[in-house]
């Protein structure tokens, strides 16, 4: 743990002064009003959005797959992300904005327990059946969202809002992301139950649990998160996936000791594909969900081909 914590200190450090503008070590010490502002106003606040979404959805996906008990159902693989994009539009069309949160998360919360009713009642599902089935679902719920967009001329409005950029995060724009800490204080105290409910319903409703209740909480959980993360900064795909199973590989499967795990590999693996993101065409940089979509995608067939015994 001391050892990620300082890895990610260390990629912190150096995020602050990567970027077109001039920033340096020098010039913050000097006092130089022009490097303060930059830090304060622009490189600061990218930096705490790509770890507050890196850990968000890297505990949103460690979520969904203890309630669905599956490794590979995340956000990115469950609609939950597509259904936060339906809720966007809906917005967009009867309130002539995007700033309806409550029905974004609502609909984000519906869909996505819509989705695991759905597997559940799947007689025979197995490790990969259960993501396939979520991909095709989140499909359909985008094609929707999609047809929206056309009808209404707001596709341009949603290809901007779903794409994954650090890059136009200012301060004042990012700050709807704390949301993940009281979020993961709160998973930390309910593990216990959600664990339960990952051992099916018989075991929950043995241990006294309400099953329905704990699942339709985990479903909010997980809906939050990720709907927060897309309306903050675009859809960061397979990071819920990605970072539960490698934590799982090294850690083990104790789900209130990889809370905190997941959170910072998850802000590692963002702030990674973020730094390179900026360095690769320099002094462009390119979407940072282009990165995580490659190396998460890579990913998943690794993990799909090994099989669910090992991982």
């Amino acid at each position: 743990m001391l050892k990620l914590l300082f890895l990610l200190g260390l990629l912190s450090l150096a995020s602050l002064f990567v970027g077109v503008s001039e920033l340096s070590p020098a010039l913050l010490l000097a006092g130089d009003s022009q490097a303060l502002e930059l830090l304060f106003t622009s490189r600061l606040p990218r930096l705490l959005s790509i770890v507050l979404a890196g850990a968000g959805l890297s505990i949103a996906g460690l979520v969904m797959q203890q309630i669905s008990q599956n490794r590979f159902a995340a956000p990115s693989t469950t609609g939950t992300i597509e259904c936060a994009m339906l809720g966007y539009m809906l917005s967009l069309v009867f309130f002539g904005n995007g700033n309806q949160l409550w029905l974004i998360f609502s609909v984000s919360i519906f869909g996505t327990l819509l989705f695991v009713t759905l597997i559940q009642r799947i007689q025979f599902r197995n490790a990969v059946f259960v993501p396939l089935i979520g991909i095709i679902y989140g499909s359909i719920i985008s094609s929707c969202a999609t047809f929206l967009a056309y009808k209404y001329d707001a596709l341009q409005m949603l290809s901007s809002w779903t794409v994954a950029n650090f890059a136009s995060i200012l301060k004042g724009d990012y700050e709807l992301l704390y949301i993940a800490l009281p979020i993961a204080a709160f998973t930390y105290a309910y593990a216990t139950r959600i664990s339960a409910v990952g051992m099916g319903r018989d075991f929950a409703v043995g241990l006294g649990l309400s099953y329905r209740q704990v699942l339709v909480i985990g479903v909010m959980l997980v809906s939050i998160l990720s709907a927060s993360v897309v309306m903050i900064v675009g859809a960061l795909p397979f990071i819920g996936l990605l970072v539960p199973n490698l934590v799982s590989i090294f850690y083990g499967d104790n789900l209130r000791k990889n809370i905190s795990r997941v959170a910072i590999v998850g802000a590692l693996l963002v702030l990674a594909c973020d730094i390179v993101s900026r360095l690769i065409i320099f002094p462009y940089e390119i979407p940072v969900s282009m990165l995580v979509s490659i190396l998460g995608g890579l990913a998943f067939i690794i993990l799909i081909t090994k099989g669910p015994k090992n991982v």
